[in-house]
């Protein structure tokens, strides 16, 4: 079933916040990976040490099905967080054709940051900035 998540972007706040919000809603997790789990194609550095504890994906529920999401963005990202970028719409079609159809749509004067593509979590998946400067996910595990 299709569904639309908040996505909050931390520096190395996105633990504690999250156990915040876990404590206030009374939920539980129902994913949570850090950088130091995601796999490095070869011939790229991998994360800082200091870095490989941060938060890449956190999910919780909230209220009404609504799933708050984290994640840490780390120094060496080259991004710097700003009010503003800090928090995103992440889109969850059903399908990939339902995917693209939103992608090129929000796209329409925007900016791609991530094609449409799969991703080595298993996922379909792409990012844009709409041209009023809202960052949106969009994020499908249907593989049709």
């Amino acid at each position: 079933m299709a569904s639309v998540s908040t996505y909050l972007i931390f520096s190395r706040q996105t633990f504690p916040a999250f156990e915040f919000y876990k404590s206030v809603f009374g939920t539980e997790y129902i994913s949570i990976m850090r950088h130091g789990d995601v796999p490095q194609p070869e011939g790229q550095p991998g994360a800082d040490e200091a870095d490989k504890n941060l938060i890449i994906n956190v999910q919780l529920p909230i209220l009404g099905g609504h799933i708050l999401m984290g994640s840490d963005l780390p120094e060496g990202m080259g991004i710097t967080l700003t009010a503003g970028n800090n928090i995103q719409i992440c889109l969850q079609p059903d399908t990939r054709s339902d995917a693209d159809i939103l992608f090129a749509a929000l796209t329409d004067g925007g900016t791609v940051k991530t094609p449409m593509q799969d991703m080595f979590w298993g996922d379909y998946y792409g990012e844009l900035v709409d041209k009023f400067g809202i960052l949106w996910l969009i994020n499908t595990s249907s593989k049709e």
